[in-house]
Parts: C-alpha cells; structure tokens; sequence
C-alpha cells in the first residue's frame, strides 16, 4: 500500500509529465515557418533574438545532451517545430509516441541507471515515465521567470524573445530552471 506522500509524488509526476505533453496538432499550413538553420549559443545567458532553446540533463548530469541553441524566429512557432530546427531530438514511449517525452538526445539511455532515492530505475519508454524521473518543459517570457508549460510540445507555441527549456528531474530536484 503506498503511502500519502508517495501518492503525492506520483500524481505530481504524473501531472507534470502530462503538462509537459499534449495529443499532436493538425498540420496546417503556416505563413512563415523558422529559418532553415539554428545559430548555436556559446552560452546559456547569449541573447537571441529567436527563442532560446535549453536542454539540461539536471539530476542526470548527462553533458552530451545538453545544449544552448538560439533559434531564429519572427512569430510565435508551435515547440516541436523549434526542437526540430534546433537539432534536439525527443522519443516518446511506446503506448504514447508523439504525447510523451521519453527521451531527449537519447538521454536517458535505456541501459543508464538513474539514482533516485529508492534506489535506481532504467527508463524502458514502454508507457507513461516515472513520476520521481521525467523531462520537464518550461518556458520563460523575454522578461520574466521560468514557468512550467501547460502545453505539450505539439501545441505550445514560443516566440520571439522566449525561452523554452526542457529539464530532467528526479526526486524533484533541479525543481526548476536555474535562472
């Protein structure tokens, strides 16, 4: 029987993996789509006058996926359309493949053991990730704080001046974006 607090955590972890993901919008078509290629970042704080897109493996200290892309746009683009141009690949599960993000830059990998509190867990992306380890996405205005979406990849759209960040939590820590 689980406890309060480990109800708690999975719903929590269940409603940020579901905020982070949505069901993948109609293809319609759209009257200016992002530049053809993504100017890199030298670092995190460089201004852009695109959306500035973030990959921080967090808790899992996996440098390799981790990248600051500066990506060109002039008006608001739908999320997965700016991971594309910025060359950040994300793998959903099996059960939901354009949903969920499993995955970032293969990270983490399904042999990669992950130290959680209770010990370690390989992620499979069979279904629905671990509510103690996910990829969370956030966004932050061109002057503001780090919000977490309320939008999946699919239908989130970012703009000018915006940053959007994906990060990988475990037990809740990093709880957000650093600054």
């Amino acid at each position: 029987m689980r406890t309060a607090a480990a109800s708690s955590l999975a719903a929590a972890g269940l409603l940020f993996s579901l905020a982070a993901c949505s069901a993948p919008a109609a293809t319609q078509p759209t009257s200016s789509a992002p530049s053809p290629s993504a100017a890199t970042s030298s670092a995190a704080d460089a201004p852009c006058d695109g959306v500035k897109v973030i990959v921080d493996s967090g808790a899992l200290k996996q440098e390799a996926a981790d990248t600051t892309v500066c990506v060109p746009v002039d008006e608001p683009t739908v999320a997965a359309e700016i991971l594309e141009e910025a060359d950040v690949e994300t793998e959903g599960t099996t059960q939901y493949p354009t949903e969920l993000v499993c995955r970032v830059n293969g990270v983490p990998a399904a042999d990669f053991d992950i130290t959680h509190k209770e010990g370690t867990y390989r992620e499979e992306c069979g279904s629905m990730p671990a509510a103690f380890a996910y990829w969370a996405l956030w966004v932050k205005p061109a002057s503001g704080e780090w919000a977490y979406a309320q939008e999946g990849l699919a239908t989130l759209k970012v703009s000018p001046g915006e940053s959007l960040e994906l990060l990988f939590t475990v037990d809740g820590e990093p709880a957000a974006p650093a600054a």
